[in-house]
């Protein structure tokens, strides 16, 4: 689900002016404060410890309401659950219109009639065991934690995209098995599959199928550790919900993927295989909403071609996408990471110099022209003071 779209928020009736009875007006009681009257704090409030929301009733996942309520405005943290329930429901309501909302209620309750009549292949997929998993140089840098060990695992073949050896190759092999039986199982028994995107005919929604939980640790544990050194600007400390999918080219398959951004704050996409050759990404460069279709510098420049196992980790707002897959089959698995919190204060910006490329352009125009200006007028200034 797309979270980008806002829309304007329903004033209540104003109150009428009824009658009393021979005492003058009636007030009306003070107006409940709106969403419009209050604001998440841009920084989170890290001494608080959430409540837990797993029994609140939503369209969204409850681990999205704990994150929110760090970002509450002081006079909120007090309040009884049900009220920060309700003011966090008012905040999320925004980003989704009715239409939007109920579509996602019917594909929750798709995902729950899949998952009851799904039989999985390997269980074991379905729980996250790190060191069958990932590759040891990975994992030690995840454990270790803090920049340098990321630094020594991962290349930076141009700003803000990060490539490293990531799953071992007995996952992928078993990975493929699922996502392969599931595609024979839901062709047998002729049950609708919803595929990843608008832009991919083939593929699968891995959590349509049981690995919700599985991803969701995924990025808990192991994305957001990386993203919070690497991506805070873009939300990458927040993360807290997540979108993750198989994709398909080759031949009958899917070919190429169109220029586009993602749907996500961080993106992490992964070559599961097979034989393949071409399918290379290509970058071009960090836009915001505002600049999405600006022209690209030549810095800004990047192809990259896909390993088995390895990982490519960049911003949502990267704008790629993928040349022809030429011959065999590639598969990639990819968690789009989405952080509610980025989502709500990037609607109260609008200067993402910190991480626009064209922004950022802007903004070094400006002062140049700025300090173009002051000298111009110092020089006047001291001409006029010799005369």
């Amino acid at each position: 689900m797309s979270l980008d779209g806002a829309v304007e928020r329903r004033e209540g009736s104003p109150a009428g002016n009824g009658n009393g009875n021979g005492n003058g007006p009636v007030m009306a009681p003070p107006a409940r404060p709106t969403y419009g009257d209050r604001r998440l704090r841009l920084n989170p409030n890290t001494e608080h410890k959430p409540e837990r929301y797993d029994d609140v009733q939503s369209e969204f996942d409850p681990a999205i309401f704990s994150s929110l309520e760090r970002h509450l405005p002081p006079s909120m943290l007090e309040v009884p659950r049900d009220a920060k329930v309700q003011f966090m429901k008012e905040i999320l309501a925004r980003y989704l219109p009715e239409g939007e909302r109920n579509r996602v209620q019917r594909h929750k309750e798709y995902r729950h009639k899949l998952m009851l009549a799904y039989q999985p292949l390997h269980k074991e997929l379905y729980n996250l065991h790190p060191s069958a998993f990932f590759v040891p140089s990975f994992l030690k840098a995840v454990n270790d934690n803090p920049e340098e060990s990321f630094r020594n695992i991962l290349s930076e073949p141009s700003p803000g995209i990060y490539t490293f050896a990531m799953l071992q190759p007995s996952f992928c092999e078993l990975l493929l098995d699922e996502v392969e039986n599931f595609e024979k199982w839901v062709n047998a028994v002729k049950f609708k599959i919803m595929r990843p995107n608008t832009m991919n005919k083939y593929g699968a929604v891995l959590d349509d199928f049981g690995l919700e939980t599985m991803l969701n640790k995924l990025m808990e544990e192991f994305i957001s550790p990386i993203a919070r050194v690497f991506f805070p600007e873009v939300g990458g400390s927040t993360l807290d919900s997540h979108h993750g999918f198989v994709v398909e080219y080759g031949k009958d398959k899917d070919v190429e993927l169109g220029f586009h951004v993602d749907d996500s704050e961080v993106t992490l996409n992964v070559c599961l295989g097979k034989d393949f050759s071409g399918g290379e990404l290509f970058f071009r460069g960090v836009r915001c909403d505002k600049h999405v279709n600006t022209e690209t510098q030549p810095e800004e420049i990047l192809d990259y071609s896909h390993v088995p196992g390895q990982a490519v980790l960049h911003r949502g707002r990267h704008r790629h996408g993928a040349r022809p897959t030429t011959s065999g089959h590639r598969i990639n698995m990819l968690l789009w990471c989405r952080s509610s919190v980025f989502r709500e204060m990037k609607k109260y910006q609008k200067d993402f110099s910190s991480w626009c490329g064209e922004c950022q352009r802007e903004k070094k125009e400006r002062q140049r022209q700025s300090l173009a200006a002051t000298k111009m007028a110092f020089l006047k200034g001291c001409g006029g003071s010799n005369i």
